[in-house]
């Protein structure tokens, strides 16, 4: 069964979820090997809090995930398989809400006095984009980075601005951070970047399958039995 947890009552939600999730929660419901899928349904984000984030940031956001976020205000599902005795947590998809949108770079990462910031390992050598090859985001005053999703301590996606002089201009970009701190390009749009989170129905480490390492041969051998067999992401590979 589909288990709901609502942050506050809501109505005639199941035609919106279906929309919401491309139908991946059928596919899930449907599939043999899975134990359990929780939709942690959200309240839409008020469009104050929108333009108040947009001021403090001093960036707009874009207009596709200023959408999602009047429909959501974030998005959290996740998914269990069947183990002998309790359901194992496997897929976790989401997008962090307005609130959580937090800026990277600018922050210390330890409480230390006068540690180092993201913007201290600038690597002012790293390479500039190419035809096929966009440049990478910087930590430093060059682009403003907002973390997306945590991925469970994995790496984190990050909405970019990457041309922030003289004005932040409002073309943004879909990056994935390693735990090295390297820079991996996923997606132009917040839009095609949930249809590939959505896709991969949220399987531990996905994001690195855009990076020239590719996923760890562990969260390979999770992925590889309980995945349902009709899952969209198999289209992707």
């Amino acid at each position: 069964d589909l288990r709901r947890m609502e942050e506050k009552p809501s109505t005639s939600i199941k035609p919106y979820l279906d929309k919401l999730t491309l139908g991946v929660t059928r596919i899930l419901e449907t599939s043999p090997g899975v134990a359990e899928v929780t939709f942690v349904e959200k309240e839409p984000a008020e469009r104050h809090t929108i333009i108040s984030w947009e001021q403090k940031n001093s960036c707009v956001l874009p207009e596709d995930l200023k959408n999602f976020y009047l429909m959501t205000d974030g998005f959290q599902m996740t998914w269990s398989v069947k183990t002998d005795d309790t359901p194992m947590p496997l897929g976790s998809m989401v997008i962090n809400s307005v609130s959580k949108l937090c800026r990277l770079g600018g922050s210390s990462m330890y409480t230390l006095p006068n540690a180092p910031t993201l913007a201290d390992l600038e690597d002012d050598t790293d390479e500039e984009g190419s035809e096929d090859k966009p440049e990478k985001p910087h930590f430093d005053s060059r682009s403003l980075i907002f973390e997306l999703d945590p991925c469970n301590g994995n790496g984190k996606v990050c909405l970019v601005y990457k041309h922030t002089k003289p004005v932040v201009s409002p073309d943004t970009e879909i990056w994935f951070l390693d735990r090295a701190l390297y820079w991996h390009f996923l997606t132009k749009t917040f839009t095609a970047y949930y249809r590939l989170l959505i896709t991969h129905l949220g399987l531990p480490q996905w994001q690195y399958a855009f990076t020239s390492y590719g996923v760890s041969p562990q969260a390979k051998v999770r992925q590889q039995d309980p995945t349902p067999r009709s899952d969209p992401g198999h289209r992707l590979q």
